[in-house]
């Protein structure tokens, strides 16, 4: 008759409680951390939204008078926000997770207002003529909103506003000839920039 054998072997030293417990916290931590944060922002997504500036930046500088060249970047914003919001749910889908949890909801709630402000500011900004300051504009605003909507998300996120915002506040000082430039570099080269760490990091 075959003897019994213990499944763990008499030889193994037992895990000293602390370090069982230093364990267990460091798991409720980080537990809580991602239940409390909007993790489902996607570096794939923004690498193609940088991707869809670079190329809205040449057609926009072909454009022959101001109201096709606020079309093609209008065209883009919106562009942007499908790309961000398809992959983003793509991502939190894949990670069993609702696009519009609580975090979803506060960083929407977070980078509304700010584009709504830009918006408005675009419309009175072509009104009165002054197109020089959009780009400068759309940049400190965007910015803006990634850092609010940023502080439910993980820390990459407000450190990409932060970016943006500076980015942009010097456009304002930048003459109108640059405008396209200005705008490729700002929304093409950071979202490919910060998409690859994001991705790298947390994931497409």
């Amino acid at each position: 008759m075959a003897s019994l054998q213990p499944i763990r072997p008499e030889h193994d030293t037992p895990t000293p409680i602390h370090l069982r417990a230093l364990d267990d916290l460091r798991f409720i931590r980080e537990t809580m951390e991602r239940s409390g944060s909007f993790t489902a922002i996607s570096g794939l997504g923004e690498i193609l939204v940088g991707l869809s500036a670079g190329v809205a930046a040449i057609l926009a500088s072909s454009q022959r008078n101001d109201g096709a060249w606020l079309g093609v970047w209008l065209g883009e914003a919106v562009l942007a926000l499908v790309l961000t919001a398809a992959f983003a749910a793509r991502k939190a889908a894949r990670a069993g997770e609702r696009l519009l949890s609580r975090p979803g909801k506060q960083v929407a709630g977070g980078l509304i207002p700010p584009l709504m402000a830009g918006l408005l500011l675009t419309v009175a900004m072509y009104g009165a003529g002054a197109t020089d300051l959009l780009p400068g504009t759309w940049l400190l605003l965007y910015g803006t909103g990634v850092v609010t909507a940023g502080a439910f998300s993980v820390r990459i996120v407000p450190v990409m506003g932060l970016t943006f915002m500076a980015f942009g506040a010097l456009a304002l000082l930048t003459p109108d000839v640059w405008r396209d430039p200005v705008l490729a570099s700002g929304f093409g080269g950071f979202h490919l920039v910060f998409g690859l760490i994001i991705a790298r990091r947390y994931g497409g």
